[in-house]
Order: C-alpha cells, then sequence, then structure tokens
C-alpha cells in the first residue's frame, strides 16, 4: 500500500473511531457514562485475556466507548479492583467470588466485597494438569515431590490447585507466574508439571504441546468427590478430547463457572447495552475464543447468591429468564 493511501486509510479508521466514541455523548442521556472503560482479565497466554479482548471490540462496536484490557492477577485480583473502582468490568471464577463476597480466607482480610455486581455468564473454568510424556507423571498422585506450576495468585488454578492438593495428601513444590511464563519455565526443565484452570482450549497448553510430547489429566475419582465436597461450588466435569489434538481421550476433572462482573457504579442504561450487546454479537465473540460457545444468556440461572446489575437484569427479564430471588440487590427497582 502507497504512504498515501496507507495514510488516507489511517484517516477514516481514526474518524470512525471517533465518530463511534462522541456517539455515547450525542444523547443527553449518556451523558453520565464513562469515558473509557477497563476490562481486568488474568495472565497473558489464559483464556481471560484472549475472551477480555473480544469484549472488549463488543462494548467499543455497541457503546462506541474506548474499551481496553488490563492484565491482572485473576479472579481474585478483579473482585479486589472492582469493589475498589479500579476497574469497571472483570471476569471471575465463583469460587473466588465468593469467598471476595464473604470475606472469607486471608487473602480477603475479611472485607465483603459488596460494590461488585454479576452481569453475564461466561464459561466453564476446567482444571488442567499437564506433564510431558518422558516424566511418567499420569495423575494427582504422581506429583508428590515435584514442582508444579499453579498459574498467577489470584487466578483460580493459582488459589485453588495448592489446596487441592494439600487437601489430597500431595506434598508438591508449588510455582505460581502467569501461564506463558510457567510453560516456558516446564519446558526449561524447572518444572515438572503444569496446571490451570481455564475455558478450552488454553492457547499455553496448545504452544507447549506444538513442541512437547505432554499428556494431560485432571481431579477424577475419589480425589474428585473429596475436592466437591470441600468446595460446593466446584462439580465434575469432562474435558472433550476434541479440545486438544493431542488428546486421544476425554479427562474427567472439576469444573467451575464464570461470570463477567461490573461495578455497582456504572450507569443501568450503560450495563443494559453491554450485555445485550455481548449476545447479539455471541459469534464475534466465539471468534475470539471458542470458550464463549458456553456464553448463553439462560446460564445466568448458574449465578444463585451474588447480586446482579440491575441493567443487566432488564436485559434477563425481557427474554423471560426467571433469575435467583438472592441476586436482586438492595437498588434494584421494578421495571
Amino acid at each position: 500500500m502507497g504512504m498515501k493511501k496507507f495514510f488516507k486509510t489511517a484517516v477514516v479508521a481514526v474518524g470512525v473511531v471517533a465518530l463511534a466514541a462522541s456517539m455515547a455523548w450525542s444523547n443527553p442521556a449518556k451523558k453520565n457514562w464513562p469515558r473509557t472503560l477497563v476490562i481486568g482479565s488474568a495472565s497473558i497466554g489464559g483464556t481471560y485475556y484472549v475472551y477480555g479482548s473480544g469484549w472488549a471490540q463488543i462494548i467499543e462496536k455497541v457503546t462506541g466507548i474506548p474499551t481496553s484490557v488490563e492484565v491482572t492477577g485473576g479472579p481474585n485480583h478483579n473482585m479486589m479492583l472492582t469493589n475498589k473502582g479500579d476497574l469497571d468490568l472483570g471476569m471471575v471464577t465463583m469460587g473466588p467470588a465468593f469467598e471476595a463476597w464473604n470475606g472469607l480466607e486471608n487473602w480477603t482480610n475479611g472485607v465483603k466485597h459488596r460494590e461488585v455486581r454479576a452481569i453475564f455468564p461466561m464459561y466453564n473454568t476446567y482444571s488442567q494438569w499437564w506433564a510431558t510424556v518422558d516424566s511418567g507423571i499420569k495423575t494427582l498422585a504422581d506429583l508428590e515431590g515435584k514442582r508444579v506450576g499453579v498459574g498467577p495468585q489470584g487466578g483460580t488454578a493459582g488459589t485453588f490447585h495448592p489446596r487441592i492438593l494439600s487437601l489430597l495428601g500431595i506434598k508438591a513444590t508449588v510455582r505460581h507466574a502467569g501461564i506463558s511464563d510457567l510453560v516456558g519455565q516446564h519446558m526449561d526443565g524447572q518444572l515438572e508439571a503444569n496446571s490451570f484452570a481455564a475455558g478450552l482450549p488454553v492457547g499455553a497448553v496448545l504452544e507447549m504441546s506444538n513442541q512437547r510430547k505432554i499428556v494431560m489429566f485432571g481431579v477424577d475419582g475419589a480425589a474428585r468427590e473429596k475436592v466437591v465436597k470441600e468446595y460446593p461450588y466446584f462439580a465434575p466435569a469432562t474435558i472433550p478430547a476434541s479440545a486438544y489434538d493431542f488428546l486421544q481421550n476425554d479427562v474427567e476433572t472439576i469444573g467451575i463457572w464464570n461470570m463477567a462482573i461490573a461495578s455497582k457504579k456504572l450507569p443501568d442504561d450503560l450495563v443494559y447495552e453491554i450485555v445485550k450487546g455481548v449476545f447479539e454479537n455471541h459469534g464475534q465473540l466465539v471468534n475470539a475464543h471458542s470458550a464463549a460457545k458456553e456464553t448463553e444468556a439462560e446460564a445466568v440461572t448458574k449465578n444463585t447468591w451474588m447480586w446482579m446489575h440491575p441493567g443487566a437484569i432488564r436485559y434477563y427479564e425481557e427474554k423471560g429468564i426467571a433469575l435467583h430471588p438472592d441476586v436482586y440487590p438492595p437498588e434494584y427497582k421494578k421495571q
């Protein structure tokens, strides 16, 4: 492309973006909308970051508001930052969200994170564990005495995988880091095994499987029964063999649902447009990450305890979806 043609194209593109951004405030009723939005995701290489990038594009498309995706420590961090008002939107798994909501565990400092609102269901997060074929590791029990990656500190895996190993009496040395860094350490021989909790497939797992022969395993059998009893927000789940080229059989494990969240302070009409935009542009979200195939409005009923944003509630009620009575927040006013 010639420089003049490139410059002309760039000017047109910038003009379109500027026009879209100005649309949000051309209507007096939307003057209370923020000028920008920030989504809290997790580490680069994980599902949240990719999914969040697709979500950001949809928000910009339907609202005209420039939206960025911030790398964070994952669900724990997203709950804390959204509760403080440092994030407008975020993504969480319901285990860490439950702890934050109720001020449980040391990481919450006893603070009940009640300035956060659920807005739409995302997908199921699968507990995934893998090792190289030549390591001889095939099950959780084989991790005894091994060095194991568990994702970043504030992520679902970083929070629960060490607890799971402890609950099962497996003494392993866990390493916390972003999933891309952990895959690098694994391939360099600094780790004997790795793990993550995310939607399917995980880009970092695909990256490693392209360079090493690996085996994947999960939390199954009696171990799964024990974990689900201890942490009831987990449920039995199956990673289908079709999720990864290297799998020959389905992998039995545990899963936990993900929800998109928003600050309580975001305007109702804005949140309504964001939620509506997600479901009306579902194909675009799936193109960003295939885990979004599970992003269906009806799955909002998976949430039975976290207060939902009134703007989101409006969308589901218009669709005739019956919400659990406990998700209606104190500020909700029946339309």
